[in-house]
């Protein structure tokens, strides 16, 4: 195998699974682990992805929004991984904010074996799950609805939020950054994050590693606005620490 061609197939891998290890990349490809790291320091140079410790991870196109079902695909195991300790973190009788994203809908999937739970989404399919469970009442923004990811925003979607205040928000973010703070791919969703931030007692960040040190266009706020941040176990030691150091209480999963 030519080195163009190797460097493709790390990259239809890298699409698939989000991210790749240098060992299982020389096993699956048949080459030394040597070979590898170089041809990631290639694709790195190329801005085509972002090595870490032992692989690397999908260079995250911060300014652009990728549809809901690709987003899906990526990070899958850790998503589900996040949303399952995010679920823990809610008790019986909570009004429970959720926002869009795929790892947040993940905690939808969980919330199921709670009772009495209300949730405020601005996500349709989030709502259209959850509405067949006796225990969770759903209820839902309105405004104007995004295709590209199930969700409504403004105008009119945070009008409600005048009149609710809820135990939790869950809410997920492009880029968590220890400088930038927290920021979002596109502005009408940063706003209702916004809102749900203002609406709520506790704040919990979700999202998968690759958010984090990214910065994105959109501006939410301070890391100082959120209690936590569940992410999985593959986030970069060092932004972790960063995070820490500047007040973001961080768990691993």
């Amino acid at each position: 195998m030519f080195p163009e061609e190797r460097r493709k197939a790390i990259l239809q891998i890298m699409n698939k699974e989000g991210r790749c290890r240098v060992a299982s990349l020389a096993d699956k490809l048949a080459v030394s682990e040597v070979t590898i790291r170089m041809d990631l320091d290639v694709l790195e140079k190329q801005g085509l992805l972002r090595r870490t410790h032992g692989g690397a991870i999908q260079n995250p196109k911060t300014g652009f929004e990728r549809a809901y079902q690709e987003e899906e695909a990526s990070f899958h195991e850790e998503k589900k991984r996040i949303g399952w300790h995010a679920a823990e973190l809610v008790s019986d009788g909570d009004m429970v904010i959720l926002d869009v994203g795929t790892t947040v809908m993940e905690v939808a999937h969980h919330l199921v074996r709670h009772k009495n739970i209300t949730v405020l989404t601005n996500a349709l399919n989030v709502a259209t799950f959850l509405e067949h469970y006796r225990e969770i009442s759903v209820i839902v923004t309105g405004g104007r609805l995004r295709a590209t990811q199930h969700s409504l925003v403004n105008p009119y979607a945070n009008l409600i939020l005048d009149k609710l205040y809820a135990d939790v928000a869950f809410i997920g973010a492009s880029g968590i950054d220890a400088h930038y703070g927290v920021t979002n791919v596109n502005i009408p969703e940063a706003e209702m994050k916004i809102g749900f931030i203002n609406a709520s007692r506790r704040r919990i960040l979700l999202a998968d590693s690759s958010k984090i040190g990214n910065v994105a266009q959109a501006k939410v706020g301070k890391l100082e606005d959120f209690h936590l941040l569940v992410t999985d176990n593959q986030a970069e030691p060092e932004q972790v620490r960063l995070l820490q150091e500047n007040g973001l209480r961080v768990e691993l999963v």
